[in-house]
């Protein structure tokens, strides 16, 4: 009887180890590092974690997301870079050029997906766009910047000089502002650089009396600022076209733009690739080739523009 019994015992003990499904027990670490809050990359956050959540990685649960903001400060971008490398995390998603490189920069054993990230190349986190060959992979918010210039020959023609306001250490902000000089085409093009945003007023002021149209690239620093930028640029009647639909929902004219929550929610998938198994240096690097045409109606009024004959547009009031 007594060896029947630990027979038995022995066949349940088995049994139910063997109902346990150890990868769904797990608790999930990720960190996320976003380099500053704004609307366009806090929509791409939201977007990461519902995909997740649609992949059945649910945060309090089977996950543990600890978010961390830098409020625009690289040197706290890479801190906290260092710190979820030291804790070891699972995955880490890092929204924005210096939170990837922050991330980057203190780990490169712990799997990185990123997302907007305008040229992850140049910016030194990954060896090429379809194979990475690093411990990133992601998404990219690149958008060549010929389509905001036809945007602005539509919208403003007789514009001749194009300014630009852009952060000196934003990298991405250089590559921009270089295409943008290559496809120009004409036009003149005339750059201000800050470090902070305390100086961006100033900035702009000064600038928008020597150009006809502002252009506001993807620049975190930048964008954060758009509602100094479009107060001084709609007094003095100068029209903004950004790179994104955040900016032109805080005030500027129009955009050509991405849809950074569907830009978060594809990297979330890629994270879900990466946490059952896939190799991430293997993983391409994606860029988004869903745009639409964004306008601000009450900026277009109020610079007495009249609505363009565009396809694909949402006006936003």
């Amino acid at each position: 009887m007594k060896k029947l019994f630990a027979g038995v015992l022995m066949v349940m003990v088995m049994v139910t180890g063997c109902g346990k499904t150890t990868s769904n027990d797990k608790v999930i670490n990720i960190g996320i590092s976003q380099i500053v809050e704004y609307v366009a990359l806090d929509q791409s956050r939201e977007g990461f974690i519902k995909a997740l959540e649609d992949n059945g990685y649910k945060n309090g649960e089977n996950l543990n997301i600890n978010y961390q903001n830098a409020q625009g400060d690289i040197a706290m971008a890479q801190t906290i870079g260092e710190k979820f490398a030291s804790e070891k995390k699972d995955l880490i998603f890092a929204i924005a050029t210096g939170s990837a490189q922050g991330a980057y920069n203190a780990t490169k054993d712990i799997p990185i997906i990123i997302t907007a990230v305008t040229d992850p190349v140049e910016t030194g986190i990954a060896k090429s766009l379809d194979k990475p060959d690093t411990n990133v992979s992601g998404t990219s918010d690149y958008l060549p910047v010929k389509k905001q210039l036809e945007l602005i020959e539509k919208l403003v023609p007789s514009a001749k000089k194009i300014g630009v306001i852009y952060n000196t250490s934003e990298i991405n902000s250089e590559v921009q502002i270089n295409e943008l000089k290559k496809a120009a085409n004409g036009y003149e093009i005339i750059t201000t650089g800050v470090s902070n945003t305390n100086e961006v007023d100033n900035a702009i002021k000064s600038l928008v009396s020597k150009i006809d149209v502002l252009y506001v690239p993807t620049d975190q620093l930048v964008v954060s600022s758009m509602p100094i930028i479009t107060k001084n640029a709609l007094e003095a009647q100068i029209p903004v076209i950004a790179a994104e639909k955040g900016s032109v929902e805080a005030g500027a004219l129009a955009t050509v733009g991405i849809n950074y929550y569907n830009l978060g929610y594809e990297a979330g998938k890629m994270a879900v690739e990466v946490l059952k198994g896939k190799d991430i240096s293997e993983i391409p690097i994606k860029i988004s080739d869903e745009t639409n045409i964004y306008i601000n109606e009450d900026t277009l009024n109020k610079l007495g523009i009249s609505k363009p004959s565009l396809e694909n547009v949402e006006y936003i009031k």
